[in-house]
């Protein structure tokens, strides 16, 4: 089989495997992550908590949006990962072609559709009516981009997919140093306001992914189409759908929660809403180990259910389980210890001493649940590389409860440390689901095909 350029993750030691690979993928996850912290730091730093706060009112309808798109790329690649790890060429390409089309139908009209509702769906999560005209601006240009996007997120997923996850990292990399450049020109010497956080963005996401997809067209042989891989069928398109839309929905289910939390913190005020949107980007600094994991454990089980080899799938899920764990008590105690600093960075504690205090609490609060992260990243995409993608859906559905709950009931009850604690109830409820359910498809899988246990 013509592998140039390609990993394959059915062969070798399952720990040096999860490590060689993550390892780029934290490095871009990073990236991302540092082009996100310094567009929400030079808002804060140069516009004020109240652009800030307009920024951060917008995440969780960003991400009901958003995430779906990138639900359904991530369902997309999974097939991919499953024809390359049983080396069959042809249904790889056909794979590859009707995950093309698919992404791009989608991703102009979900584009046409959030950005038209944006300012509605911002009125109805409450958004306090001084942030409103802000956040309207930001939002919109973010969803008008959705298409650039799903580029990257759909190239960078068929690459990862094929087991190269350099690629990505490389045209992320750049991708972020263009949109810390623009945010810097944009927002300092063209004053352009939240929109020009928003351009930056959209640009940096544009480059990153024609960067990736012309690597797969130069370097990849393997995804030279024919015209007779071009050829659409209805029967493998519902395939693809059967397995994208549940992962789509297991974002956008989990967004429901998220938008409810974000409705009950914008009913707070300013202050509350600034807060958490400053320590929810060191949340998700933090949280980019689990990224890199999660996303290696997609590609394993994937590749590795493809070549029918069950026993390495649990191996790499140990493997992964135990690096996260390490580095989950390593995390929380950083933000034990350096939570104020880091909040300085996007706000000023002088000026804004109420916005800090409230941020280091749901920092702490959320790094003293780490490892209910963890596993909620790790087994639902290690599950949902094996192709059950419903039952990462119905995880979603246990976070949405969890969130919802916490927003009405303890929000009220509690104020802002109800808020604190709607994350760690979201995790909690999706491994209650996740762990059990794991080890019953394992089970199944057990049933179903003759295992192969390798020397390591």
């Amino acid at each position: 089989m013509s592998r140039t350029m390609t990993r394959d993750l059915t062969q070798g030691s399952p720990m040096k495997l999860v490590i060689s690979f993550a390892a780029p993928l934290l490095f871009g996850v990073l990236f991302q992550q540092l082009y996100s912290f310094v567009d929400t730091a030079i808002v804060g730093q140069y516009l004020g908590a109240a652009k800030l706060a307009s920024v951060g009112a917008t995440g969780s309808v960003n991400f009901l949006v958003i995430g779906l798109c990138l639900g359904f790329c991530s369902g997309f690649s999974i097939p991919i990962a499953q024809a390359f790890g049983a080396r069959d060429e042809e249904e790889l390409r056909r794979c590859v072609w009707h995950a093309t089309v698919l992404s791009a139908a989608f991703s102009a009209v979900f584009a046409l559709a959030a950005t038209l509702l944006c300012r509605p769906m911002l009125r109805l999560m409450n958004t306090p009516e001084e942030i409103l005209d802000s956040s309207a601006r930001y939002i919109s240009i973010i969803f008008a981009a959705i298409p650039c996007c799903v580029l990257y997120n759909m190239a960078s997923g068929i690459l990862r997919a094929l087991g190269d996850s350099k690629t990505p990292v490389f045209f992320l990399v750049l991708a972020s140093l263009v949109n810390i450049a623009l945010d810097l020109f944009l927002i300092v010497v063209c004053q352009w306001d939240v929109a020009g956080a928003a351009i930056a963005t959209a640009v940096s996401q544009l480059i990153s992914g024609l960067g990736c997809v012309s690597v797969m067209i130069k370097r990849f042989p393997i995804l030279r189409l024919s015209r007779e891989n071009r050829r659409f069928s209805l029967a493998l398109a519902r395939k693809m759908l059967g397995v994208g839309l549940p992962m789509g929905l297991q974002f956008s289910i989990t967004a429901i929660g998220s938008v409810v939390v974000q409705w009950s913190v914008n009913g707070l005020g300013v202050n509350a809403v600034a807060a958490v949107s400053a320590a929810g980007k060191l949340s998700a600094f933090f949280a980019c180990v689990f990224d890199a994991l999660s996303s290696t454990m997609a590609t394993f089980a994937g590749q590795n259910i493809g070549a029918r080899k069950l026993d390495r799938v649990g191996q790499g899920l140990r493997a992964a389980s135990i690096l996260g764990t390490i580095y989950c008590l390593i995390a929380l105690g950083a933000v034990l210890l350096f939570a104020r600093p880091l909040l300085g960075l996007f706000v000023d504690g002088q000026a804004d001493p109420a916005v800090t205090d409230m941020g280091i609490q749901f920092l702490r609060t959320n790094a003293a649940f780490y490892i209910p992260l963890l596993f909620v990243n790790i087994v639902r995409l290690c599950i949902q590389g094996m192709g059950y993608t419903r039952v990462a859906m119905i995880a979603g559905m246990f976070e949405m409860v969890a969130r919802t709950a916490v927003a009405l009931l303890l929000v009220p009850a509690l104020g802002f440390t109800g808020a604190c604690f709607a994350n760690p109830a979201a995790w909690v409820m999706a491994d209650v689901f996740l762990i059990p359910c794991y080890q019953r498809i394992m089970s199944t899988l057990r049933r179903q095909m003759q295992p192969t246990a390798e020397p390591q």
